[in-house]
């Protein structure tokens, strides 16, 4: 589904001769391709990456953006900075809406609760199945800050 969405934001960049939309969404297929080509040595049935694979690389890329983007910033380079924050919100087309910080406050305290986690020692668990039931549609790394404030 995603490399169907891929492939016709593509086009649509095409249409309207969106050059950054047409470099981000190329950049995107290659990384695909590029997964794919690492799955086929690991796995015999599955010849490609599924839409979970391509969210995490996507949610890659955006981090990789933001990083840039404070590194530009503090070079003074607005225009790359400017660049790095355009292809973000082309690759934020293709992930799933992501959680404001009071829904992943809530889905953080419902985990530690269900799970009865007390203490630092049992994060893994938490962060596990925030994982596994909100993949993509949140930031791992604030749900990580509270769930390790929760559990102090």
């Amino acid at each position: 589904m995603l490399r169907e969405q891929l492939d016709k934001a593509l086009k649509a960049g095409l249409k309207a001769k969106d050059s950054c939309t047409i470099s981000t969404v190329r950049l995107i297929l290659a990384a695909v391709k590029e997964r794919d080509i690492a799955a086929r040595g690991k796995t015999a049935n599955e010849a490609h990456v599924d839409d979970d694979g391509i969210q995490t690389l996507l949610q890659t890329m955006v981090k990789q953006r933001r990083e840039s983007i404070e590194i530009y910033d503090k070079a003074g380079r607005k225009d790359l900075a400017d660049r790095e924050a355009s292809e973000i919100e082309v690759i934020k087309r293709f992930l799933p809406k992501q959680m404001g910080e009071d829904a992943i406050k809530v889905a953080v305290d419902a985990i530690i609760k269900e799970t009865g986690a007390s203490s630092l020692k049992e994060m893994g668990v938490v962060m596990a199945t925030l994982r596994e039931r909100h993949p993509g549609a949140m930031d791992f790394g604030k749900a990580g800050a509270m769930a390790k404030a929760a559990l102090s």
